[in-house]
């Protein structure tokens, strides 16, 4: 028995030998032609970079010849030489002489094929502006066959170095000269651009020209390899676009269309009704990157100096205990924030404290109005906001632990011009509760003493009733109570005539603040999706019916219009709205297995796969 069994181990010892052997065999084969198959691949590339040298060489002199002097024919215009300005012939005698140089050539071509990773390509073309979104250009169908024909796909995405060919136009001094000598990056969108021209998204435009450039200018482009982007530092041309929420989120959005990003470019960032532009002040690891398939790290700084803010809105900072001076003209506003920390929300959920924004307006006859926003609404007003003060002259709005929307965060105050020219004072302060409750207990507690008490016939109050008479006899002659359904105020005498109540709402007000009222409460106000509704109405309306309304995407933090319901049910229930519905639905690696998941079910994998809340 013991015989059998290890005559049957020794043969199962074989078998494995002689499979390891095998497998051994076939990998040495394998990689033997992997070898072969590489070195093969690079005498054939050789061959034909050396053919491409050769043919490159006779056909860029003959490119160049032929498109400088077509184009100096058809456009009638001089060519600049060291300052010097020539004629037609004399510049296209000059330009073939510069190119068929054969050393000036043969450092062109090294400098094609080394930017190229072994293409060559080459191209002055006509620059031809169309109406597109991030930095793809469109270019002829032969610039397709000439790629192909050098295996340019097979090496990943195109990009292309674009520079402005130097020619004499409306800028001539050297300053000038030197600014239009501008250079950026771009991928390709199609082949489908008209023979001898190159269309340009408006980003290349007005990166590579200025405002007052040629209708029809030259530009030099040329195939390079670029190398995945690690860092970015990039400058905002204005105060604000930190204020964004998310703002690192909606600059991803803005990337998402760019193939490429290069030093001392101007990327313009738009985010509802706003419009930002950033300078790429520094890239690494080169001057010019790919920004497709890679990780950025993005630095943004702010710009150098208020000075140079644009006419739209931006917040100014607010402390609490400090107020700030300012000025709003009529049907403009002014906007500020303040941020409520963990400390100052606990203290003011205990009933501790309460905040008060105040706004004490000087005399002149002007008026505001006050509205208050947490972000992400950045810019309360009259259509939308969460809290409002209307009251003439100074006023008073209390944040407190009765609001249920009071949590951490920053907040945004809009001072609205409603009237004039108005100069006032604004300051955000977090008041002590503590003396207030603590008054309110002892008169509790005295009242609780006074056990013979009546009530006052009047005023209602309950008095004692060893002053009872004394009181009612002064009461009678001094107070009258509002009739008003539901009102009772007491008032003085004197106060009642200007006591008005609201025809429509039922509000109490002063009678001077009538017309104001009806204005701001009842005048009918007119949302863009074309609903006419009253003011508290259309608060409603634009804050969750309203299909324009601007939201804040949960997924790519970009503000974009809500639109109507998602299509899918279960988007529906989830509360996701239409673009938000479409934009989640874009995939992403899940933190924990690696799985691709959709954003908008990112939070259900986590729960159901990895049991986390």
């Amino acid at each position: 028995m013991d015989f059998e069994l290890r005559r049957a181990r020794e043969k199962l010892e074989r078998e494995q030998k002689e499979r390891k052997e095998k497998a051994r065999l076939k990998l040495d084969r394998e990689r033997k032609a992997k070898q072969e198959a590489a070195h093969q691949r690079e005498a054939i590339e050789s061959a034909q970079r050396s053919r491409r040298l050769d043919a490159a060489e006779a056909q860029l002199k003959h490119l160049m010849m032929h498109s400088i002097e077509a184009w100096l024919n058809k456009s009638n215009r001089s060519y600049m030489k060291n300052g010097i300005h020539l004629t037609k012939l004399n510049a296209a005698i000059l330009m073939a002489y510069d190119w068929a140089n054969p050393s000036d050539a043969d450092q062109q071509m090294q400098e094609n094929l080394l930017a190229g990773r072994g293409i060559m390509f080459f191209r002055i073309l006509e620059a031809v502006a169309y109406q597109g979104n991030g930095d793809k250009i469109k270019l002829p169908p032969s610039c397709f066959k000439e790629l192909s024909d050098q295996s340019a796909f097979d090496k990943g995405p195109l990009y292309f170095r674009l520079s402005v060919v130097h020619q004499e136009g409306s800028l001539h001094t050297k300053a000038a000269e030197t600014q239009n000598q501008r250079t950026t990056h771009a991928g390709v969108l199609e082949f489908t651009a008209e023979e001898g021209t190159v269309s340009l998204p408006p980003h290349v435009w007005s990166n590579l020209f200025p405002e007052d450039t040629l209708k029809s200018p030259l530009v030099e482009v040329r195939y390079v390899w670029l190398p995945k982007g690690t860092y970015a530092k990039l400058q905002a041309d204005a105060v604000g676009f930190s204020d964004i929420p998310n703002h690192k989120a909606v600059l991803e959005t803005r990337l998402r269309q760019h193939a490429t990003l290069s030093q001392d470019d101007v990327l313009t960032v738009s985010h509802g009704e706003l419009t930002y532009r950033l300078k790429v002040l520094e890239l690494k690891p080169s001057s010019g990157i790919s920004v497709l398939e890679t990780d950025i790290e993005v630095d943004i700084t702010g710009p150098d100096s208020i000075t140079g803010t644009t006419n739209q809105q931006f917040l100014k900072p607010l402390e609490f205990g400090k107020p700030e001076t300012g000025k709003v003209e009529e049907g403009n506003y002014v906007y500020y924030k303040f941020s409520i920390d963990s400390d100052i929300l606990g203290i003011i959920a205990s009933g501790d404290a309460r905040i008060e924004v105040k706004i004490e307006a000087e005399s002149g006859g002007g008026d505001t109005d006050l509205y208050i926003s947490r972000h992400p609404l950045i810019f309360p007003n009259r259509h939308q906001h969460e809290w409002s003060s209307h009251d003439v002259g100074s006023k008073t709005l209390i944040l407190n632990h009765k609001d249920q929307s009071l949590e951490a965060g920053t907040y945004s105050i809009g001072v609205y011009g409603f009237k004039g020219t108005t100069e006032y004072k604004i300051s955000v302060n977090v008041h002590d509760n503590i003396n207030h409750m603590v008054g309110q207990q002892a008169t509790a507690s005295s009242s609780s003493m006074e056990v013979d008490t009546v009530e006052c016939r009047n005023c209602k109050h309950y008095i004692p009733i060893r002053s009872i008479a004394l009181h009612e006899a002064y009461c009678s002659r001094h107070n009258v109570i509002c009739q008003h359904g539901g009102c009772g105020v007491v008032l003085r005498v004197a106060e009642a005539k200007n006591h008005v109540h609201c025809d429509k709402c039922g509000s109490a007000l002063q009678r001077g603040d009538m017309e104001k009222h009806m204005k701001v409460f009842h005048e009918p106000l007119h949302c863009s999706c074309g609903a006419v509704l009253e003011k508290e109405l259309m608060v409603q309306h634009q804050a969750s019916v309203c299909p324009l309304r601007l939201i804040t995407c949960r997924f790519c933090g970009d503000m974009v219009q809500a639109g109507d319901s998602a299509m899918d049910v279960r988007d529906r229930l989830r509360g996701l709205s239409e673009h938000e519905s479409v934009c989640g639905s874009r995939t992403a690696p899940c933190d924990s297995c690696g799985r691709s998941v959709m954003l908008k079910e990112m939070d259900i994998h986590q729960i159901a796969v990895h049991q986390r809340n």
